[in-house]
């Protein structure tokens, strides 16, 4: 795989309620990825990037919402999502602090 395409495959972390929850008791990060990325390429993107082990990944893909705005109806993108659980003693620290 190569490197720059490994660095295209992660486009955000994806923060909420949920994932902060997963963080805190089973060393899992959310990430919102490219919706044609793989598990694997997922793990070898998060290694690279964050310098970390990485033990399993879990990808889901999200159906976007219907929307209207007065008369106009529209769609919200399909999107997908990674759950990456991390190896014993390794953390991803998004925040920056000690």
């Amino acid at each position: 795989m190569s490197e720059a395409r490994l660095m295209q495959v992660l486009l955000r972390p994806h923060v909420s309620e949920k994932a902060t929850r997963l963080g805190e008791d089973h060393q899992q990060v959310v990430f919102r990825v490219a919706t044609d990325a793989s598990k694997s390429e997922v793990a070898q993107a998060v290694e690279l990037m964050f310098e970390v082990k990485v033990k399993a990944v879990q990808i889901a893909n999200v159906k976007g919402k219907t929307r209207k705005f007065r008369q106009t109806r529209g769609r919200r993108s399909d999107w997908k999502k990674a759950y990456v659980s991390l190896a014993e003693g390794h953390e991803i620290d998004f925040l920056g602090a000690q």
